[in-house]
Protein backbone atom coordinates (compact mmCIF):
# COMPACT_ATOMS: atom_id res chain seq x y z
CA UNK A 1 0.00 0.00 0.00
CA UNK A 2 2.57 2.26 0.88
CA UNK A 3 4.40 1.59 -2.59
CA UNK A 4 1.17 3.05 -4.35
CA UNK A 5 1.11 6.24 -2.26
CA UNK A 6 4.61 6.85 -3.31
CA UNK A 7 4.24 6.44 -6.97
CA UNK A 8 0.71 8.33 -6.55
CA UNK A 9 2.47 11.02 -4.70
CA UNK A 10 5.91 11.39 -7.14
CA UNK A 11 4.09 10.86 -10.21
CA UNK A 12 0.56 13.37 -9.28
CA UNK A 13 2.28 15.36 -6.72
CA UNK A 14 0.04 14.42 -4.19
CA UNK A 15 -1.40 11.27 -2.34
CA UNK A 16 -4.62 10.63 0.25
CA UNK A 17 -4.22 8.48 3.80
CA UNK A 18 -7.28 6.48 4.83
CA UNK A 19 -8.63 7.01 8.09
CA UNK A 20 -5.80 6.13 10.68
CA UNK A 21 -6.95 6.20 14.32
CA UNK A 22 -3.27 7.43 15.59
CA UNK A 23 -3.81 10.29 13.86
CA UNK A 24 -7.52 10.63 14.82
CA UNK A 25 -6.29 10.70 18.80
CA UNK A 26 -4.36 13.58 17.84
CA UNK A 27 -7.24 15.12 16.15
CA UNK A 28 -9.57 14.77 19.03
CA UNK A 29 -6.53 15.89 21.17
CA UNK A 30 -5.82 19.16 19.19
CA UNK A 31 -8.67 20.02 18.01
CA UNK A 32 -9.79 23.14 21.05
CA UNK A 33 -6.41 24.32 21.02
CA UNK A 34 -7.02 24.70 16.93
CA UNK A 35 -10.20 25.97 17.93
CA UNK A 36 -9.28 28.36 20.26
CA UNK A 37 -6.69 30.39 17.96
CA UNK A 38 -9.73 31.64 15.85
CA UNK A 39 -10.60 33.60 19.09
CA UNK A 40 -7.27 34.30 20.05
CA UNK A 41 -6.79 38.42 19.72
CA UNK A 42 -3.20 37.91 18.84
CA UNK A 43 -4.63 36.29 16.12
CA UNK A 44 -7.29 38.79 14.76
CA UNK A 45 -4.47 40.00 11.64
CA UNK A 46 -5.33 36.72 10.07
CA UNK A 47 -9.49 37.07 9.60
CA UNK A 48 -9.85 38.10 6.33
CA UNK A 49 -12.11 37.93 3.20
CA UNK A 50 -15.08 39.64 5.23
CA UNK A 51 -14.27 37.18 7.45
CA UNK A 52 -14.88 34.36 5.23
CA UNK A 53 -11.35 33.17 5.87
CA UNK A 54 -8.94 33.13 8.78
CA UNK A 55 -6.16 32.45 7.46
CA UNK A 56 -4.07 31.20 10.61
CA UNK A 57 -0.51 30.90 9.58
CA UNK A 58 1.66 29.12 12.34
CA UNK A 59 -0.62 29.75 14.60
CA UNK A 60 -0.99 26.05 16.36
CA UNK A 61 0.79 25.43 19.94
CA UNK A 62 2.35 21.81 18.77
CA UNK A 63 5.43 21.64 19.30
CA UNK A 64 8.70 20.36 17.12
CA UNK A 65 7.22 16.67 17.21
CA UNK A 66 3.91 18.23 16.28
CA UNK A 67 2.32 17.43 19.95
CA UNK A 68 -0.26 19.84 21.20
CA UNK A 69 -1.01 19.34 24.91
CA UNK A 70 -1.52 16.06 25.91
CA UNK A 71 -2.17 14.65 22.02
CA UNK A 72 1.13 13.24 22.04
CA UNK A 73 3.41 13.63 19.10
CA UNK A 74 2.10 13.19 15.34
CA UNK A 75 1.49 9.35 14.18
CA UNK A 76 -0.03 7.34 12.09
CA UNK A 77 0.73 5.76 8.54
CA UNK A 78 1.11 9.14 6.89
CA UNK A 79 4.02 10.04 9.28
CA UNK A 80 5.70 6.66 8.15
CA UNK A 81 5.43 7.49 4.57
CA UNK A 82 6.77 10.71 5.18
CA UNK A 83 10.05 8.88 6.77
CA UNK A 84 10.27 5.84 4.75
CA UNK A 85 9.69 7.09 1.02
CA UNK A 86 10.34 11.17 0.98
CA UNK A 87 13.26 10.10 3.37
CA UNK A 88 13.01 12.80 6.18
CA UNK A 89 13.20 12.27 9.97
CA UNK A 90 14.28 13.49 12.94
CA UNK A 91 13.30 17.11 11.89
CA UNK A 92 11.82 19.90 13.61
CA UNK A 93 7.55 20.65 13.12
CA UNK A 94 6.58 24.04 12.04
CA UNK A 95 3.98 25.60 14.06
CA UNK A 96 0.94 24.15 12.16
CA UNK A 97 -1.23 26.60 9.99
CA UNK A 98 -5.14 26.66 11.31
CA UNK A 99 -7.04 27.40 8.36
CA UNK A 100 -10.50 27.77 8.29
CA UNK A 101 -13.01 28.96 5.84
CA UNK A 102 -16.57 30.06 5.62
CA UNK A 103 -19.79 30.20 3.57
CA UNK A 104 -18.87 33.22 1.12
CA UNK A 105 -15.22 32.86 1.07
CA UNK A 106 -14.01 34.64 -0.79
CA UNK A 107 -15.43 38.08 -0.47
CA UNK A 108 -13.76 41.02 -1.56
CA UNK A 109 -10.94 42.61 0.54
CA UNK A 110 -10.42 45.93 1.23
CA UNK A 111 -8.03 47.69 -1.13
CA UNK A 112 -7.39 44.11 -3.29
CA UNK A 113 -7.54 45.02 -6.87
CA UNK A 114 -9.69 43.37 -9.00
CA UNK A 115 -6.92 41.52 -11.12
CA UNK A 116 -5.99 39.58 -7.42
CA UNK A 117 -9.61 38.99 -6.71
CA UNK A 118 -10.61 37.25 -9.99
CA UNK A 119 -7.60 35.10 -9.41
CA UNK A 120 -8.68 34.24 -6.14
CA UNK A 121 -12.19 33.12 -7.62
CA UNK A 122 -11.49 31.42 -11.09
CA UNK A 123 -7.76 30.11 -9.63
CA UNK A 124 -7.77 29.32 -6.38
CA UNK A 125 -5.41 31.69 -5.91
CA UNK A 126 -3.12 29.12 -6.91
CA UNK A 127 0.58 29.17 -5.77
CA UNK A 128 3.92 27.24 -5.02
CA UNK A 129 4.87 27.78 -1.16
CA UNK A 130 7.50 29.19 -0.52
CA UNK A 131 8.41 31.85 -3.03
CA UNK A 132 6.94 35.18 -1.08
CA UNK A 133 5.84 38.27 -2.49
CA UNK A 134 8.11 41.16 -1.80
CA UNK A 135 8.34 45.05 -2.61
CA UNK A 136 5.50 47.09 -4.38
CA UNK A 137 5.59 45.15 -7.26
CA UNK A 138 5.43 42.23 -5.34
CA UNK A 139 8.34 40.01 -7.22
CA UNK A 140 8.62 36.51 -6.29
CA UNK A 141 11.92 35.20 -4.48
CA UNK A 142 12.59 31.72 -2.71
CA UNK A 143 12.51 32.26 0.50
CA UNK A 144 10.97 28.57 2.49
CA UNK A 145 12.58 25.38 1.44
CA UNK A 146 9.42 23.26 3.11
CA UNK A 147 9.77 19.12 2.80
CA UNK A 148 5.76 18.49 2.00
CA UNK A 149 2.58 20.11 2.56
CA UNK A 150 0.30 18.07 5.34
CA UNK A 151 -3.19 18.80 5.38
CA UNK A 152 -5.15 17.28 8.31
CA UNK A 153 -8.84 17.85 8.53
CA UNK A 154 -9.88 18.96 12.43
CA UNK A 155 -13.82 18.73 11.72
CA UNK A 156 -16.09 17.23 9.35
CA UNK A 157 -17.47 19.33 6.56
CA UNK A 158 -18.17 18.37 2.46
CA UNK A 159 -16.83 18.38 -0.63
CA UNK A 160 -17.75 21.72 -1.28
CA UNK A 161 -16.78 23.51 1.80
CA UNK A 162 -13.42 25.32 0.25
CA UNK A 163 -11.23 22.05 -0.58
CA UNK A 164 -7.95 22.02 -1.18
CA UNK A 165 -6.54 22.23 -4.78
CA UNK A 166 -3.85 20.67 -6.73
CA UNK A 167 -3.00 20.75 -10.45
CA UNK A 168 -1.75 17.24 -10.71
CA UNK A 169 1.62 17.19 -11.98
CA UNK A 170 2.89 20.24 -11.87
CA UNK A 171 5.47 20.06 -9.32
CA UNK A 172 7.47 18.85 -12.30
CA UNK A 173 7.16 21.64 -14.69
CA UNK A 174 7.72 23.75 -11.82
CA UNK A 175 10.79 21.83 -10.49
CA UNK A 176 12.38 22.33 -14.29
CA UNK A 177 11.22 25.59 -14.86
CA UNK A 178 13.25 26.91 -11.71
CA UNK A 179 15.94 24.64 -12.35
CA UNK A 180 16.08 26.55 -15.90
CA UNK A 181 16.27 30.22 -14.44
CA UNK A 182 18.96 29.24 -11.72
CA UNK A 183 21.48 26.99 -13.77
CA UNK A 184 24.90 28.04 -13.02
CA UNK A 185 23.86 29.69 -9.91
CA UNK A 186 25.34 28.44 -6.09
CA UNK A 187 21.96 27.23 -4.20
CA UNK A 188 23.08 29.76 -1.27
CA UNK A 189 22.31 32.56 -4.00
CA UNK A 190 19.10 31.66 -5.19
CA UNK A 191 17.21 33.71 -2.94
CA UNK A 192 18.89 36.55 -4.12
CA UNK A 193 17.15 35.79 -7.67
CA UNK A 194 13.86 37.61 -8.51
CA UNK A 195 11.88 34.79 -10.42
CA UNK A 196 8.88 35.87 -10.91
CA UNK A 197 8.61 35.78 -14.49
CA UNK A 198 9.98 32.03 -14.72
CA UNK A 199 6.95 30.92 -11.56
CA UNK A 200 4.40 32.68 -13.79
CA UNK A 201 5.19 30.89 -16.84
CA UNK A 202 5.45 27.63 -15.13
CA UNK A 203 1.91 28.83 -13.56
CA UNK A 204 0.67 29.17 -17.23
CA UNK A 205 1.62 26.49 -18.90
CA UNK A 206 0.24 24.17 -15.28
CA UNK A 207 -3.15 25.83 -15.31
CA UNK A 208 -2.91 24.66 -19.73
CA UNK A 209 -1.48 21.03 -19.42
CA UNK A 210 -2.41 19.48 -15.27
CA UNK A 211 -5.69 18.41 -14.52
CA UNK A 212 -7.16 20.35 -11.21
CA UNK A 213 -8.22 17.85 -8.85
CA UNK A 214 -9.77 18.93 -5.63
CA UNK A 215 -9.20 17.23 -2.17
CA UNK A 216 -11.31 15.76 0.28
CA UNK A 217 -10.55 14.26 3.64
CA UNK A 218 -12.31 13.84 7.28
CA UNK A 219 -10.96 13.50 10.95
CA UNK A 220 -8.56 11.06 10.95
CA UNK A 221 -7.79 11.28 7.30
CA UNK A 222 -4.87 13.24 5.50
CA UNK A 223 -3.74 14.42 2.50
CA UNK A 224 -0.16 15.32 1.69
CA UNK A 225 0.90 17.62 -1.38
CA UNK A 226 4.38 17.94 -3.06
CA UNK A 227 6.06 21.05 -1.56
CA UNK A 228 6.81 22.34 -5.39
CA UNK A 229 3.25 21.15 -6.56
CA UNK A 230 0.84 24.44 -7.41
CA UNK A 231 -2.15 24.29 -5.38
CA UNK A 232 -4.36 26.66 -3.66
CA UNK A 233 -8.38 26.82 -2.42
CA UNK A 234 -11.90 26.20 -3.99
CA UNK A 235 -14.41 28.92 -3.04
CA UNK A 236 -16.99 27.82 -0.66
CA UNK A 237 -20.18 26.76 -3.03
CA UNK A 238 -23.29 27.56 -2.39
CA UNK A 239 -24.56 24.21 -1.58
CA UNK A 240 -21.32 23.26 0.71
CA UNK A 241 -22.05 21.87 4.52
CA UNK A 242 -20.17 22.75 7.41
CA UNK A 243 -20.85 23.07 11.02
CA UNK A 244 -19.72 26.66 13.46
CA UNK A 245 -15.83 25.86 12.86
CA UNK A 246 -16.42 25.88 9.51
CA UNK A 247 -13.70 23.97 7.04
CA UNK A 248 -11.16 24.02 9.85
CA UNK A 249 -7.74 22.32 8.63
CA UNK A 250 -4.29 22.10 9.97
CA UNK A 251 -1.33 22.35 7.76
CA UNK A 252 2.31 21.52 8.17
CA UNK A 253 4.97 22.56 5.84
CA UNK A 254 8.62 22.01 8.01
CA UNK A 255 11.65 22.99 6.46
CA UNK A 256 13.82 20.06 6.95
CA UNK A 257 16.81 21.07 4.13
CA UNK A 258 17.86 23.53 2.24
CA UNK A 259 17.61 25.08 -1.66
CA UNK A 260 19.45 22.13 -3.54
CA UNK A 261 17.56 19.98 -1.82
CA UNK A 262 14.29 21.85 -2.34
CA UNK A 263 14.47 21.93 -5.89
CA UNK A 264 16.37 18.76 -6.59
CA UNK A 265 15.14 16.09 -4.00
CA UNK A 266 12.26 13.91 -5.55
Amino acid sequence: MMRNHAQHFFNRGWCRFAFDPQLYGWVEAARAAARATRTNPRHAQWLRYQGTWFAGVNVLPNDASGAVGASGPLRGAVLEFIGDELGLRDFAWDAAQVSICYPGYPLPMANESQAKARYRREFDAAHVDGLLPEGVDRRRYLREYHGFILGIPMVEFDADASPFVVWEGSHEIMRSAFARRLEGLAPELWGEEDITDAYHAARQQAFAECARVELHAGPGEAFIAHRLVLHGTAPWRAAAAAGADGRMICYFRPDPFGPYEWLNDP
